[in-house]
């Protein structure tokens, strides 16, 4: 596979409300072979973002309708996707509230737009280095473990039959251990990206993946509730 269709497989968000700017950089990462998504406001480009499965998102802080410390706080909450945040030219405090917040890197305004690309291949390589260095064939948690290349699942050794959407929440727990996964990210993650599903859904599938897993289906101890926010995945 060639380096423009690995680029076209990793999609970027950018979120800013400077329109000649956003349409600079939407240019030059299609130039560069990779598929871009825009949006012009705070609120858009949450909706953009929960609904899409991005590989890196570019994050102007100041915003209209939604500001860009709350658009990260979010995705912090949500996931581990890289952000470069977008800072003005004085905002020194912007840019270290940013980086404390979970920003990945920063661009000051104006910049070079070869600094930002080379900023953007940088973080998509590291990115990719970590999911490669870190993707092993076989997920172990307690007394569970799955077989990815197998699409196999096994409790105390024996192999369990688990429904495709229950398999998925289980990879993303066994992949995530110890780490409070929202019920949002579930099930966007669980249900391919489409984020239609409703909350009740999603428990019903913990509770048949529950009753799977567990020892005690009534008293959990492999996934836990955390309430207010979702589930986390305990190993024992």
């Amino acid at each position: 596979m060639d380096k423009a269709k690995n680029k076209a497989m990793e999609k970027i968000l950018i979120i800013e409300d400077e329109k000649t700017m956003a349409e600079s950089i939407s240019f030059m990462l299609e130039k560069e072979g990779y598929d871009v998504a825009n949006a012009s406001d705070g609120e858009m480009g949450w909706r953009l973002y929960r609904t899409g499965d991005y590989s890196l998102l570019i994050l102007d802080l100041m915003l209209p309708s939604l500001d860009g410390f709350e658009i990260l706080k979010r995705v912090r909450e949500d996931g581990p996707m890289p952000v470069i945040i977008l800072t003005a030219k004085d905002s020194e405090v912007d840019k270290v509230v940013g980086l404390e917040m979970g920003a990945d890197d920063y661009v000051t305004k104006p910049f070079n737009m070869r600094e930002l690309l080379a900023r953007v291949k940088t973080i998509l390589r590291r990115t990719s280095a970590i999911v490669e260095q870190k993707e092993p064939s076989v997920l172990e948690g307690g007394h569970v473990s799955v077989n990815l290349d197998r699409h196999q699942v096994k409790v105390r050794g024996e192999v369990v039959e688990i429904p495709l959407i229950e398999y998925k929440l289980l990879v993303l727990f066994l992949k995530n251990q110890g780490k409070v996964l929202s019920r949002e990210y579930l099930l966007r993650a669980g249900w391919s990206g489409e984020f239609y599903g409703q909350t009740k859904s999603l428990d019903v599938y913990i509770s048949r993946l529950r009753k799977k897993i567990e020892d005690d289906p009534s008293n959990p101890k492999l996934i836990v509730t955390v309430r207010g926010i979702g589930y986390r995945f305990e190993p024992q």
